[in-house]
């Protein structure tokens, strides 16, 4: 690191920060230990201790183990949304020697066969109203699949209720290979002895490539607890301040800011299922909630909810994200609001989230903030590799504690993902910025082929696979469009066969999209073109529409 990087470094805060060399589950025994009754996780009015969140996990462990022949090293599949259950599957499966493989509960069983069949898994624990999209893999990679209720968690005495869509009572399971979660629980077995360390594989979040199909990153419980720790001592959180979590916990920041700090901390945590701007509201208020993570365009909607006003959220003193940029009004009106200036921050699923955050009390806007403890991070020349002066723009790259391995079981990608620059071993982010006078980053642009939708990355090579599929789509390319609340949207040239001219709509398209892809990934706009712009070699040049799309936007 530069001493330019350290320009602003905060005060008080060491430049080096040690990060325990121990099993993630250890962070689940030790909090048991020193706050057994304290609560971990609300959800919707009911609590979770600290001591009753190991016996559960612990049981779940004995299960996997005991009943679905676990054995150290294999991955399990995580498709749940934000609940206890799927905190407490996540370390059920730690504690019993697994690697995690979290998937975003929005993909369609299409989907989630590539993850099943990539990574080998061969459990799954899901929430039951997801089972539909998962039960059509019992067979196919699939042994066994523990589904869960997410009403059973709930509480009754709540200022928000939960979700319509997660209220259902815990279904009669129909078909072999199904087992309910509370009798999973009732079985009460006792795991083996905890085994592995901190460079064992733990979590195998999935990004996508540009080959369209999504990549297992590798990270060991390492990596996994080096953002853990990083994440609250940045910003000096108390251990008794509230969080709340409103970010998804698939992915790596809700997981890592919202669930893995909180219990490295032994702080409490609320949880909301789904994203709701009152909800939230009330639960800020009513468990006086400190601090919370949420992207950009949650902040927006939070903060344009009319009824705002009513709300005391005098108890938050910190909010951050990332995701895009921070609209300077909106950031502006957080700090009338709350009194408080929103923390902008940068990472990957490779890095298992950040690797910069802006520093407390000297947070620029529209910025990535400074390479966090132990992080090495350069802008460089993509040829050359080569780092660049202030203000140039080049590559990202990165180098530090919170890097992944690689990607699984691509030996291909992962020597591409990575450079050697002066002896260290970086990783290249393919996101263009540069470097002000102060050591600050600032995102410029993205070197890989991306859109960016409320945080999600979507990959336009696996949408215009899946719209492959559709027999009345001959050819489609799928760029980047403006969007006033999404940051960016997905956006489909579509080339028709001839006989579906004039037969087949632009919704009819939409409609067909969403029923086979997460809701993130559906094209929200289709346009109808005659032929698509193509290179001498035939190559479709999706770069003259995306030209063409910002060109559009642009005002004038």
């Amino acid at each position: 690191m530069s001493e330019l990087h350290l320009r602003h470094w905060p005060k008080g805060l060491p430049r080096h920060l040690s990060i325990p060399a121990t099993h993630l589950y250890d962070n689940v025994e030790v909090a048991a230990r020193r706050f057994p009754d304290k609560a971990f996780l609300i959800y919707y009015g009911a609590s979770l201790s600290f001591g009753e969140f190991r016996r559960q996990s612990e049981a779940i462990a004995g299960y996997l183990q005991q009943r679905c022949g676990l054995r150290a090293g294999d991955r399990v599949l995580l498709d749940m949304q934000n609940s206890p259950q799927f905190a407490l599957a996540y370390y059920g499966i730690l504690r019993g020697g697994g690697v995690v493989v979290p998937v975003n509960p929005m993909n369609q069983a299409k989907e989630l066969a590539h993850y099943v069949q990539d990574s080998g898994a061969r459990i799954a624990l899901c929430g039951q109203e997801l089972l539909a999209q998962v039960q059509p893999l019992l067979g196919q990679g699939l042994q066994q699949v523990i589904v869960a209720a997410m009403s059973e968690y709930a509480g009754t005495d709540s200022p928000v209720a939960l979700p319509a869509a997660l209220a259902e009572p815990a279904r009669e399971l129909q078909g072999d290979g199904l087992v309910a979660w509370r009798d999973m629980l009732a079985q009460d077995l006792r795991p083996g002895p905890l085994q592995g360390g901190p460079d064992d594989l733990c979590v195998m979040p999935y990004t996508s490539g540009t080959t369209g199909l999504p990549r297992g990153c590798m990270h060991t419980h390492r990596s996994v607890m080096s953002t853990a720790v990083a994440g609250p001592e940045w910003v000096r959180a108390p251990t008794d301040s509230v969080g709340l979590a409103v970010l998804p916990l698939f992915h790596v920041t809700g997981m890592q800011m919202s669930m893995n700090a909180a219990l490295y901390r032994g702080s409490t945590v609320v949880l909301l299922s789904r994203w709701d701007r009152d909800a939230a509201a009330q639960c800020v208020q009513h468990w006086k909630v400190g601090s919370w993570h949420a992207i950009s365009t949650m902040v927006v909607d939070f903060l344009m909810n009319p009824r705002i006003a009513e709300y005391d959220l005098s108890s938050v003193w910190n909010m951050g994200g990332g995701g895009a940029a921070m609209p300077d009004a909106v950031a502006a009106r957080l700090q009338e609001l709350c009194g408080i200036t929103y923390m902008e921050g940068y990472g990957m699923t490779e890095t298992m989230a950040p690797t910069h955050i802006n520093p407390p009390g000297r947070c620029k806007r529209q910025c990535l903030g400074i390479p966090i403890f132990n992080t090495d991070a350069r802008v460089v020349d993509p040829q050359t590799l080569a780092e660049l002066a202030v203000g140039e723009v080049g590559e990202i790259v990165v180098s530090g504690p919170q890097v992944m391995q690689g990607y699984w079981g691509q030996p291909q990608a992962t020597a591409q993902a990575f450079v050697d620059i002066d002896g260290k071993r970086f990783l290249r982010t393919g996101d263009l910025g540069r470097v002000d006078e102060d050591g600050y980053f600032f995102m410029v642009d993205r070197l890989k082929r991306m859109i960016n939708a409320s945080g999600f990355k979507v990959w336009p090579a696996e949408v215009e696979t899946l719209m492959y599929e559709h027999p009345d789509i001959v050819e489609a390319c799928v760029v980047g469009a403006r969007d006033a609340y999404r940051g960016e949207t997905v956006k489909a040239y579509v080339v028709l066969r001839p006989q579906a001219r004039g037969q087949v709509d632009e919704q009819q398209i939409l409609e067909w999209s969403r029923g086979r892809m997460a809701a993130y990934k559906t094209p929200r706009i289709v346009e109808f073109v005659d032929a698509l712009p193509k290179s001498g070699t035939g190559k479709v040049m999706w770069r003259t529409l995306q030209e063409r799309e910002n060109a559009a936007a642009s005002p004038g």
